[in-house]
């Protein structure tokens, strides 16, 4: 049997350790809010929402919900954004994904402050990541990254290549692997000769949202991979013919089967005889990506004691 990444484990040891750390803050009269706006009632967002508020309170942060309907007006919902803006109270905004399709996501993420923004999708908090400041980190990202590190596998002088080029994953999963002195390579659907760029990597990233860009023909650059990290949204498609004897797989993914049960984009029991280690679904990426919101949250408030 292969070693199971646990992510449940490792988010409670790193929320753990934030809950050290708020303890300290809010001794020295020093507290985080974390304000979360969702539009509408999409059963899966609620369910994020309710794990966000649930890590909060395990954390030591405090939590204000604002819940619209559905018909929410783009105005309205801009206007909130702005009032906590200005609230002092407040030091993180989440507005949940997706949002209806009378509101423009990119125009609602560019009205939260930078300093709020705890997801990390302002074009402000992205820079910050590129240059190597301080700042909030792309939670989905980030966790992957802490997966690895906490679980004693090297990153540093890997070559990595990520196929795909998206502002969720592929962009600042390149970002956070060059901080840890990878060697990294973006590829996408225009990369000419892609299939011989990818057979380099030592780290594989397969994040590339194209519909049927991904098929059965990926196999023989899949499988020359040490680490297999799998985000292209397709229930269990990868199975062991992908993968590398005593690879490492890392399963970004996340449905809902015919029996209504969690799955991955890798089926697990298929290739549970060839990993070394894989990350389970659910209780693998999932955990550690709010686990990574948490120390975002943290972040907006660290330093204030010697600043006070």
């Amino acid at each position: 049997m292969p070693y199971i990444i646990d992510g449940k484990a490792i988010s409670k040891q790193i929320k753990d350790e934030l809950r050290d750390e708020v303890e300290k803050l809010t001794e020295a009269g020093i507290n985080a809010c974390l304000a979360v706006i969702q539009v509408g009632n999409d059963p899966a967002s609620t369910v994020y929402v309710n794990n966000k508020k649930k890590a909060c309170a395990y954390v030591g942060i405090n939590s204000r919900s604002y819940e619209l309907p559905e018909d929410t007006s783009e105005q309205t919902l801009l206007d909130l954004v702005q009032k906590l803006n200005e609230d002092p109270e407040v030091n993180g905004i989440l507005v949940q994904l997706p949002l209806p399709k009378q509101i423009d996501e990119d125009k609602v993420i560019r009205t939260i402050s930078p300093d709020k923004d705890v997801d990390g999708f302002h074009p402000v908090s992205v820079g910050r990541l590129w240059i190597g400041e301080k700042g909030f980190l792309s939670c989905t990202p980030a966790g992957v990254i802490q997966l690895l590190k906490r679980s004693g596998i090297e990153i540093e002088g890997k070559e990595c290549v990520i196929i795909g080029r998206s502002n969720i994953v592929g962009k600042p999963m390149a970002a956070l692997l060059l901080r840890e002195n990878a060697t990294v390579t973006v590829a996408h659907s225009k990369t000419k000769d892609l299939k011989s760029i990818a057979k380099r990597a030592d780290i594989l990233i397969v994040a590339i949202g194209k519909a049927k860009f991904i098929t059965k023909d990926y196999k023989e650059v899949a499988n020359r991979a040490d680490i297999l990290i799998v985000a292209i949204g397709k229930e269990r498609f990868i199975t062991s013919e992908y993968i590398k004897e005593g690879a490492v797989v890392i399963d970004v993914g996340m449905h809902r089967d015919e029996q209504n049960h969690l799955c991955g984009d890798v089926d697990c029991e298929d290739v549970s005889s060839v990993v070394s280690a894989i990350t389970p679904v659910p209780g693998g990426v999932g955990p550690m990506t709010i686990a990574m919101l948490m120390n975002n949250c943290v972040e907006t408030i660290r330093g204030r004691e010697e600043r006070a």
